[in-house]
């Protein structure tokens, strides 16, 4: 074993099922994986050097996966995670979740039980019923393969769900007796090419056409597709709106942008009256709207790699299932020229700040110093907390898309900090900053000592209002008491400095503007802290 990556991916040889499962991931391109070594898995760990994949090791295994989500999400890559048995598995699985719900590209890999396992228990550590049981309620697939020889098949398996259909996670198990049997092997079986047909876009075409009053509304499957839907909405004179994880799709700066408006009841009426809405790569579910989806009095094209999707929520009336920038290429070819006057998205777009003036002022001020000292290029993390989804979604613009990445739909906690890391560990010559709340930041605050150990430039903005605001503020408006909400203040900074990084606090824009510029510039992470009554 360990004769090095090219004679074991061009020849094959006797390799054990460890060995088997890191050449695969090397055949398939993986160059990064994230995770925590453990008993189980020790076999998988001893050749990644042999075939040149960097490691990294957080401090839980929620913050591998997160890691893994924001490397993902940056480079269009998918991000691998190695977990032990049991409770590292499961510790991943909110990762695996929100992956999942925005549809990123995540392998886990992890060992399993032995192959002829009883069913009864029999207490061998970190022995549960079923792994794979628990990851298909948030994984595309999960699959225990049977043999050294089906790990390959198992490991193509996923990459073919990432680079044909919708990028959602996978799950691999390897029994623990099959990590450290050799079998005979051929060279490494990977994805086989599968092309990515291009639907009939003549219905679309005749509808698009015919509409005075054009919409389009892009999803995170729109991301790919930028260019094309940019220039489809000026072919069109289309306002343009998007989802969570479609934000920047189309430069928010640009005249026919509405950016991340979907929750903005203003916006909701505009879209219930356009006679045709174009929806690319979004499922216009609850999540996106934070509210029922409107009806539409217009006729709805999808575009969608896909095809459940034509058919979930509010199903399609021209559906269109393939790959979203083919789609939105075609379209453009298609369609003739139209001087059409577009609405005044200017107005339209002070109306939707009017509804939230009172509420998002206190953020705006904070995110407009962020965005006077991050360059044209820089990443933004953020987490489910009110300076986000409130604050940056709509008012921090970042171009082009996959520059700010948040945890829509599934909605979890403690994302920003770690996807930061993975963000920063993918592209380390690029500025990249988390922005947090002080509830979500201490879901994953132990990565902290990841960031330090890597040594790289992070900032982390948090936004302290003590404790869960949002929740707070639900049980206010519904005349509850606020109950369990109202955590015990804690000194970040200091914690921060514990870890062995930086600590500060902010008072004022100004005050960010200038430690965060240093921040910027300084090896490790440094948080900044931003008190709620100064917000």
């Amino acid at each position: 074993m360990g004769a090095g990556p090219f004679r074991s991916l061009a020849k094959g040889g006797l390799l054990t099922g460890g060995e088997a499962v890191v050449r695969a991931l090397c055949g398939h391109g993986v160059t990064q994986v994230f995770g925590i070594p453990g008993t189980h898995n020790l076999e998988v760990y001893r050749h990644l050097g042999a075939y040149g994949i960097r490691h990294m090791t957080p401090r839980h295994e929620q913050g591998a996966g997160y890691a893994a989500d924001g490397y993902a999400r940056v480079t269009g890559r998918p991000g691998v995670v190695l977990t032990t048995t049991g409770p590292a598995l499961l510790n991943a699985a909110a990762a695996v979740g929100q992956a999942y719900s925005d549809s990123v590209p995540l392998l886990v890999v992890s060992p399993g039980m032995p192959l002829r396992h009883p069913r009864l228990s029999t207490g061998l550590l970190h022995e549960m019923r079923s792994q794979t049981d628990a990851l298909r309620g948030v994984a595309a697939f999960s699959h225990r393969v049977s043999s050294v020889a089906e790990i390959d098949s198992a490991v193509a398996r996923a990459f073919t769900l990432f680079r044909t259909g919708r990028p959602r996670p996978a799950h691999i198990e390897i029994p623990l007796d099959l990590l450290e049997a050799a079998e005979p092997l051929g060279p490494v079986r990977l994805s086989p090419p599968v092309p990515r047909p291009t639907p009939v876009v003549r219905e679309a075409v005749r509808v698009l056409s015919g509409a005075r009053r054009p919409a389009l509304v892009l999803g995170g499957g729109a991301r790919n597709a930028g260019r094309a839907c940019l220039a489809l909405a000026e072919r069109l004179g289309a306002p343009v709106v998007t989802t969570a994880n479609g934000k920047g799709t189309v430069p928010e700066t640009h005249p026919l942008s509405l950016g991340v408006s979907l929750h903005s009841p203003a916006v909701q009426k505009w879209l219930a009256t356009r006679d045709a809405v174009l929806a690319v790569g979004t499922e216009l579910a609850e999540s996106d709207f934070w509210t029922d989806p409107p009806q539409l009095d217009g006729t709805l094209i999808r575009v969608d790699i896909d095809p459940d999707q034509m058919h979930a929520g509010t199903p399609a009336d021209v559906p269109l299932v393939g790959d979203a920038r083919a789609v939105l290429e075609a379209l453009v070819r298609e369609l003739p020229l139209h001087a059409r006057v577009p609405d005044d998205v200017t107005a339209l777009r002070s109306t939707r700040d009017a509804e939230t003036a009172e509420r998002d002022a206190r953020w705006i001020p904070y995110l407009k110093a962020i965005r006077s000292v991050l360059a044209e290029d820089a990443v933004v993390t953020s987490d489910s907390a009110q300076c986000c989804y409130y604050g940056a979604l709509p008012h921090l613009p970042l171009d082009p898309a996959g520059r700010y990445l948040h945890p829509t739909g599934f909605g979890t906690l403690g994302y920003a900090l770690p996807a930061a890391i993975g963000a920063k560990v993918a592209r380390p010559g690029r500025q990249v900053v988390a922005l947090s709340g002080d509830g979500g930041l201490q879901f994953t605050v132990q990565e902290l000592a990841t960031a330090v150990q890597l040594q790289l430039p992070l900032p982390i903005v948090v936004f302290d209002n003590g404790g869960y605001g949002e929740i707070r503020d639900e049980m206010t408006a519904r005349g509850d008491t606020p109950t369990a909400v109202d955590l015990p203040p804690v000194d970040l900074p200091a914690l921060a400095r514990a870890y062995g990084g930086h600590g500060t606090r902010a008072c004022s824009p100004a005050e960010l503007r200038h430690a965060l510029a240093e921040a910027l510039e300084r090896p490790g992470p440094t948080l900044i802290v931003i008190p709620e009554e100064t917000a």
